[in-house]
């Protein structure tokens, strides 16, 4: 069998962790491949290593049947392997064009040819349909083109082999579509793509072979057309997973949170929440649905304090909050799992220990007269890390050193410990694995059991759907709808959430 990429017996080791335990991957030409495993299995490693970012302390890396060795990836690159990393590496106030040549401009007599460089970016972008404009600049533009433009950045520079890192974890239902449809189009013109992700349905739709690691170790390579996401979800995680969201129905109770008649600007001055009313009670789960952009972020931030409201009132337990500071919402009963971790959950340079006490660190027992109890902090730490299920080598390493996964899970763990009156799940399980999400969903509706109120935004609907007792609508600004998740579907809510529907009150479908 010939394969362009061969990654045989690899070991890679940090500090405290094995990372990659004898994994051999093995990729054939015009293939798409899964790397399948948990968040912190070793995927991304794996693929770093392949990439030149990590050297291996064991294992040989073959391309095209060469033994190679990739000590940087500039390496890489000459041997036709690019990679688009989950977390995108573009200059945000250069133009696409300008990110895409960033360290091999064409230049004549000295001076780069910029018109050149548009030229051939819009050629390769026309070539596989990615429809980018080349003198866009990245700050202008969505995550999903953002994302064309990492892609572009491999095809200008001549990648055969292709590394795509959680691609779909920041993008909207339809970008996914989008994006399968240019990985498709990039193997048919001869390209092989390494797909890591956890993502099973991606997986069964797009994939030709799926190779599983657990816990760093490689579990063996299946051919997508003889398994099933039941089957890759045992493997990937070792025991049976169940894909259905188990919770007793909801009792709820008085109001917690009641926003009425709340009007929100964006930083351009648009009203993006407009007039907005929503009510959630003890006990329950409001799942908030609709297509990124409507407003849904702004209104969180309203509730949190992260943005001024204009106009209208947000009450908790019957007291007004929407001119208080975050510290003080967050003191009068409010939990945020914020829906980007890293910009809003955490202090990625901190140990994740100090993480654990970001909204409480000033309290005792973790504080006296100023005074940092750094003991206090690390034992709360190291319960917390272990009843939430937190993988890092310790409570002392640094936060941006642990997968997405058990970042966000250390964040799920500050926050549920809090036992805040109202928990605000925003996108709660994205860039998550099915055991992972299995166990964010469990302690969402533990905390809806004891008698808390959660506000869930998701832009998956079957998790809306799954995990809500009601769910409400929002389309430009507005709830347009306020629906019973038992009495509707994936497709009316798409209709809803585009706006071409309206539901009466009392409509059952």
């Amino acid at each position: 069998m010939d394969y362009v990429i061969e990654m045989l017996g690899i070991r890679k080791e940090f500090p405290g962790i094995v990372a990659n335990n004898n994994v051999t991957l093995q990729v054939k030409k015009g293939e798409i491949h899964a790397l399948l495993g948990e968040n912190g299995a070793g995927k991304s490693t794996l693929m770093n290593v392949l990439f030149g970012l990590y050297q291996p302390e064991k294992g040989e890396i073959k391309v095209k049947g060469k033994s190679v060795q990739i000590s940087n990836p500039n390496i890489a690159n000459d041997l036709g392997i690019g990679m688009v990393h989950q977390h995108f590496m573009l200059v945000n106030t250069f133009t696409v064009t300008e990110n895409i040549i960033l360290g091999g401009e064409p230049s004549r007599f000295g001076k780069i040819n910029m018109k050149e460089a548009e030229n051939n970016v819009r050629e390769i972008s026309e070539k596989y349909g990615l429809s980018v404009d080349p003198s866009a600049k990245i700050s202008d533009i969505s995550v999903g083109m953002q994302q064309r433009a990492e892609i572009l950045k491999t095809l200008y520079r001549g990648a055969e082999i292709l590394i795509f890192d959680e691609p779909t974890a920041v993008l909207t239902p339809q970008e996914i579509k989008e994006l399968s449809a240019i990985m498709k189009s990039l193997v048919n013109e001869g390209k092989s793509i390494i797909l890591i992700t956890h993502k099973l349905k991606e997986i069964m739709e797009i994939c030709d072979r799926v190779t599983v690691i657990r816990k760093g170790e490689g579990i063996g390579t299946v051919n997508v057309s003889d398994t099933n996401p039941n089957e890759l979800a045992s493997l990937m995680v070792g025991r049976e997973v169940l894909f259905r969201t188990e919770k007793t129905p909801a009792a709820p109770k008085e109001d917690v949170l009641a926003v009425k008649d709340l009007t929100v600007k964006d930083s351009r001055q648009v009203t993006v929440v407009d007039s907005l009313n929503l009510a959630i009670k003890a006990g329950e789960i409001v799942g908030l649905a609709g297509v990124d952009g409507n407003g849904q972020t702004e209104l969180i931030e309203a509730i949190t304090g992260l943005r001024k409201s204009d106009s209208g009132s947000i009450l908790l337990n019957g007291k007004e909050i929407s001119q208080l500071k975050p510290r003080k919402i967050s003191e009068a009963g409010i939990g945020h799992i914020p829906q980007d971790r890293h910009k809003h959950g955490l202090v990625l340079d901190f140990p994740i220990g100090e993480n654990m006490v970001l909204q409480t660190y000033y309290q005792k027992p973790f504080s006296k007269k100023g005074i940092m109890n750094f003991k206090g902090i690390y034992e709360h730490a190291e319960k917390l890390i272990k009843e939430f299920d937190v993988r890092t080598p310790s409570s002392e390493t640094q936060a941006r050193a642990l997968s997405g996964g058990n970042q966000q899970k250390a964040i799920i763990g500050r926050e549920v410990d809090r036992d805040p009156d109202l928990l605000i799940a925003a996108q709660p399980t994205r860039g998550l694995d099915v055991g992972a999400i299995e166990f964010i969903h469990k302690r969402i509706i533990e905390q809806r059991d004891k008698g808390k109120a959660v506000l869930l935004l998701s832009f998956e609907l079957d998790e809306i759907i799954n995990l809500s007792d009601t769910i409400a609508v929002i389309y430009e600004g507005k709830i347009v709808a306020v629906v019973d998740p038992k009495e509707t579907n994936e497709q009316e809510l798409g209709l809803l959430m585009a706006g071409s529907k309206r539901r009466e009150e009392g409509e059952i479908t």
